[in-house]
């Protein structure tokens, strides 16, 4: 069984985000512009941090009680007005089931009630299956430089949706 679980307690939700952005990071390294090595060597106050940023809403897909899947979001600029969609992934055994667009929608729900206007995100190039998501659920490629990769060349794309 599919359950969502938002980690609102960084002292006590801190090893499941661990335990799930790393799984993200070992299983799919060329999709984030962060890398295994940032985060592995990251320590209890670092994961607590992250989870502890001021209106950070982050959501966990558990199928059968194991993590498989995860989503963030967090006030942009332009006031709150302008939210961002994190960290998405979806483990390979979980793939297929719906999961990633449940922690879309789920980001996206909590993006509205925080009066955000705009969904923004940052996907590496070549991440076409990502780029299809996103296009399913209504975001449209902005032609906003995107932040320079690891490789000190390619740039993130960004993509962004227009919240009703």
């Amino acid at each position: 069984m599919l359950r969502l679980r938002v980690l609102t307690d960084p002292d006590r939700d801190w090893p499941l985000w661990r335990e799930v952005r790393l799984a993200a990071l070992t299983d799919a390294p060329h999709a984030f512009k962060a890398r295994l090595a940032d985060w592995d060597r990251g320590g209890e106050e670092r994961w607590r941090a992250r989870l502890g940023t001021p209106g950070a809403y982050n959501v966990v897909a558990l199928l059968d009680d194991r993590a498989v899947g995860v989503a963030g979001g967090l006030p942009g600029d332009g006031g709150g007005r302008t939210w961002e969609l994190r960290s998405v992934w979806v483990g390979p055994e979980a793939r297929g089931r719906g999961v990633a667009d449940r922690l879309l929608a789920a980001v996206e729900r909590q993006a509205r009630r925080a009066g955000a206007t705009q969904l923004k995100l940052a996907v590496v190039p070549g991440n076409d299956a990502a780029v299809e998501l996103y296009r399913r659920h209504g975001f449209v490629a902005t032609g906003e430089r995107g932040d320079i990769l690891p490789d000190g060349g390619a740039r993130e794309q960004v993509m962004a949706k227009t919240l009703r």
